[in-house]
């Protein structure tokens, strides 16, 4: 095991790609006609009720390509929004968007929203992976608490039953720095037992 981390981060992360969407995998074939049921959650259940009810909706993940495939979920519905990765060079355009109310979803990736966003006209936020560092998590969902808002903030986390992300859950309470590596793939700080691994992947 001592000498097989990086093949156990990369098969982890594998794992944790499939909760997201299958084809977020990089196979032989291509995975184009594969689905996902938590995006079929989000795209049929949460989000129309959300929008029905009024909300507007910050959604954070840490794979870019995971909201990439919601744009196109998104447009296929024919549902307004905007986006923010770290490769956005115009920051202010979708911000204004979605704060003047023209657009009443943004999808933001983990890199490109921890800090220096003022969202304070969302009132829903939505995680749909986990991530490693709750302090971090709440950073993010604190781009909709901010001086200025007036209206209560709910924060959702879309979690996959019986799978990795649960067990993820489960280590962080105890275990930070090794969920830190195997949720940002930095094998220097893996420090994974037998025990942590059966833990993981236990039916």
């Amino acid at each position: 095991l001592d000498r097989s981390q990086i093949i156990v981060l990369d098969a982890l992360l594998k794992l944790r790609q499939v909760c997201c969407h299958p084809r977020l995998l990089k196979t032989e074939t291509p995975q184009q006609t594969a689905h996902s049921a938590k995006t079929a959650y989000l795209m049929e259940q949460m989000l129309p009720q959300l929008l029905e009810e009024g909300s507007s909706i910050l959604i954070f993940s840490q794979f870019t390509e995971m909201l990439a495939l919601l744009e196109k979920e998104l447009k296929t519905a024919s549902i307004p929004y905007v986006k923010l990765t770290g490769s956005t060079k115009d920051r202010e355009t979708p911000i204004r968007q979605f704060q003047s109310g023209e657009v009443r979803i943004f999808l933001i990736s983990l890199k490109a929203g921890g800090a220096g966003l003022n969202l304070t006209t969302a009132d829903t936020v939505i995680h749909y992976d986990p991530w490693w560092n709750p302090a971090a998590e709440a950073q993010a969902s604190d781009r909709a608490h901010r001086i200025g808002q007036t209206r209560p903030v709910f924060v959702h986390k879309l979690i996959c039953q019986d799978t990795i992300e649960e067990r993820i859950l489960e280590m962080q309470k105890n275990k930070a720095a090794l969920v830190e590596s195997l949720l940002t793939g930095r094998a220097e700080k893996l420090r994974l037992t037998q025990e942590d691994l059966q833990r993981l992947l236990e039916a």
